[in-house]
């Protein structure tokens, strides 16, 4: 299937240049997984999606280990999964000045 280029696409890249974190967040099945992994493809960002049941697991359980193990740039699926990870990705933030570090996706019901 082809990719489906979005106009959010050049705002989300202008933004990645300001912001050390974005959420894009939404509906389920709009795109946002796909898009995220577009704009990445070619790049160094690893990814890693929380529906995974061991990631999961270590991010619940242990987030400094989680970040030692999926080094930003990263970009984190299904980041709502395990809301513990937001005090790490702060303490992340605030201990850097560089930008695009971290790209998070989410829903809720």
């Amino acid at each position: 299937m082809a990719y489906i280029t979005r106009e959010i696409e050049r705002k989300f890249e202008k933004m990645n240049g300001y912001f050390k974190a974005i959420l894009v967040t939404g509906a389920r099945q709009v795109g946002k997984t796909t898009m995220m992994k577009h704009l990445a493809e070619g790049t160094n960002r690893t990814y890693v999606t929380l529906d995974n049941a061991r990631a999961r697991e270590l991010a619940k359980n242990d987030p400094v280990l989680f970040f030692q193990t999926y080094k930003p740039p990263i970009l984190i699926d299904e980041v709502q999964k395990v809301p513990e990870l937001f005090a790490q990705i702060k303490i992340m933030c605030d201990e850097s000045e560089d930008t695009g570090l971290f790209w998070l996706t989410g829903s809720q019901q």
